[in-house]
């Protein structure tokens, strides 16, 4: 029997979106890992495209956890676009206090989910940010993911599809700090 992983045996590092050419292959690596089962599907074989759409944003806020020198998990997002977020068709009137970022992604390998990761990367992606709010897209085929976010301070506040081949998400939004 294998000994239990632990998220705090993690060395979790952060990098911007000038270090993407040095971290762009870890994203994908692990990415196909933890979506290993939806990998012949287009939407996901595009991660790549996503990766350079968002680590091209000069905010691009990312933080890989690492096991020695192997990345195990990661969570990056961006500054959301002021007036265009995801929640603002769903949320009415919209809050004062509004400045928004965006939770792009989280992916843990499969033989660390359950440890902690998960929460472990998005906690020091997020509790660095001095944003009013955090959203992001939860796929609604994932009951057991949407009340993880649910259980760190996240409601859902309305569904979209953004892509015509994609998910339909839920739409998720939590204020910053989290509890």
């Amino acid at each position: 029997m294998e000994p239990r992983l632990n998220a705090a045996d993690l060395d979790v590092r952060r990098f911007s979106n000038k270090d993407l050419a040095q971290i762009r292959q870890a994203l994908i690596d692990v990415h196909a890992d933890a979506y290993a089962d939806a990998m012949n599907d287009e939407f996901n074989q595009r991660f790549p495209w996503f990766v350079d759409h968002w680590g091209g944003n000069p905010d691009f806020d990312c933080v890989v956890a690492f096991d020695g020198e192997e990345a195990v998990a990661f969570a990056y997002g961006a500054p959301s676009t002021a007036y265009r977020e995801w929640w603002r068709e769903h949320v009415k009137p919209a809050p004062e206090k509004s400045r928004t970022f965006s939770f792009s992604e989280l992916a843990v390998r499969t033989k660390w989910r359950k440890s902690g990761t998960a929460e472990l990367v998005s906690r020091a992606l997020l509790d660095a940010r001095d944003e009013d709010l955090v959203v992001l897209l939860v796929d609604t085929e994932h009951p057991k993911v949407q009340a993880m976010y649910e259980s760190w301070g996240f409601r859902k506040v309305g569904q979209r599809q953004p892509f015509p081949d994609s998910p339909v998400y839920a739409v998720m939004l939590a204020e910053l700090p989290l509890g």
